[in-house]
């Protein structure tokens, strides 16, 4: 088991206050900080009490690390990265590849020659990026397509001539094909027009905002459009599920699903990739043709996970994806002891309190904000002490 030091990513959108508050420094801190990244990602990855990073630690005995199996199933590289998100502002919309279009994508702008730190590559490496979020406070968030029927409806009540045309497509018969045109329609409306077109957007969302039917979410198209004047991508949200999670909920977005963090604290852990397809509310690059591409048209009437409990004092949120696995614990007060069951590698992240974990060859215990590494050849089940509570990312 290894105490990690792990980094924190300072983007625009970060929080001045959450992450500095779980790990007990001083707020507010003097920049944004955004995501604590804990893991082997190449990009970022942490580093041990020796000053290795755990790419090098993986490297060096990637089955006594990992695990054959998971060797055998991944490759020498942790399959999975953690984080902690802290969105004070919106993170763009957004899309991630499946796995053969990482690969397509990787090794087409590979052949090219795009430099892996140029602003516009789209693929910085061949590997798919489904996710896992949990809400550790109110979360607000854009998550896959809702009914188009439904988009129609709440653009119909918006006094803008100019969205005959995508109204008209939402109400297809065939949801796919309605969802592709419109999309397709509303993400190359031409620049010249977009200004216009957003402000009256922007105003008629402000006027129905409130507790009428769409209220919530003409609020929040109305708040976008102050933060980000004349990006499409405000026009884009009212066509996706606006969702606000409470602590303790979790959504799933498969490859290829659009969706945007607009603000609140949570855990994701995701298969370690960071490659991102943009579609709105950023400054950075947005490559729409690759967008329509990679993006599924279908619609996501649930995408909240229902947590399962595991053991006493356990549970995850179950995915279909063999990378990863996120667990959650609490203990203290009756419930003396925890046993997390499934074997390393594994990331603990204790979230509150002081929690002592036990592999069976050494025990660590970990204050908020601090995370440990635990390799497949611990010799037993991790066992749980103290008063607290944690997650533990994993392997499924």
């Amino acid at each position: 088991m290894e105490l990690l030091r792990n980094p924190i990513r300072p983007y625009a959108w970060g929080s001045h206050t959450a992450i500095a508050a779980v790990q007990g420094r001083r707020i507010p801190t003097e920049g944004p900080e955004a995501e604590l990244w804990m893991g082997a990602h190449p990009g970022d990855p942490s580093t041990v009490e020796d000053g290795r990073t755990l790419t090098d630690v993986i490297a060096e005995d990637p089955e006594r690390v990992l695990g054959a199996a998971n060797v055998r199933r991944f490759g020498a590289r942790l399959p999975f990265l953690f984080k902690v998100l802290a969105a004070e502002a919106p993170l763009s919309i957004q899309a991630h590849p499946d796995a053969a279009q990482a690969r397509a994508g990787f090794d087409d702008e590979e052949s090219q020659g795009v430099p892996a730190d140029a602003t516009v590559r789209n693929y910085v490496d061949p590997f798919h990026k489904p996710e896992l979020l949990c809400a550790v406070s109110e979360y607000e968030c854009l998550c896959g397509f809702r009914d188009p029927a439904e988009s129609a409806e709440l653009l119909s009540r918006l006094n803008v001539p100019a969205l005959t045309g995508t109204i008209e497509l939402l109400r297809q018969d065939d949801p796919a094909q309605a969802l592709r045109e419109a999309v397709a329609t509303v993400m190359t409306v031409p620049e010249t027009l977009r200004g216009a077109l957003l402000d009256q957007v922007v105003a008629e969302c402000a006027q129905l905002a409130g507790e009428g039917p769409g209220g919530a979410t003409y609020a929040m198209a109305a708040s976008l459009g102050k933060a980000y004047p004349g990006d499409i991508g405000v026009l884009l949200a009212l066509l996706l599920n606006h969702v606000v999670l409470q602590p303790g909920e979790a959504i799933y977005m498969p490859a290829g699903n659009a969706h945007a963090y607009l603000r609140g604290v949570g855990v994701e852990i995701m298969a370690a990739s960071d490659n991102v397809l943009r579609g709105g509310l950023t400054a950075k690059h947005v490559d729409v043709p690759e967008l329509l591409r990679v993006l599924r048209y279908e619609v996501l009437p649930e995408p909240r996970v229902a947590a399962v409990e595991v053991t006493p004092g356990v549970r995850e949120w179950p995915t279909p994806m063999p990378e990863f696995r996120l667990t959650h614990g609490a203990v203290g007060g009756l419930r003396e002891s925890v046993t997390l069951l499934n074997g390393g590698p594994r990331i603990l992240l204790c979230w509150s309190g002081q929690v002592r974990f036990d592999d069976g060859v050494q025990a660590l215990t970990l204050l908020p904000g601090q995370a440990a590494f635990v390799s497949a050849d611990a010799t037993g089940p991790v066992v749980a002490t103290g008063f607290g509570e944690f997650f533990q990312a994993s392997t499924a």
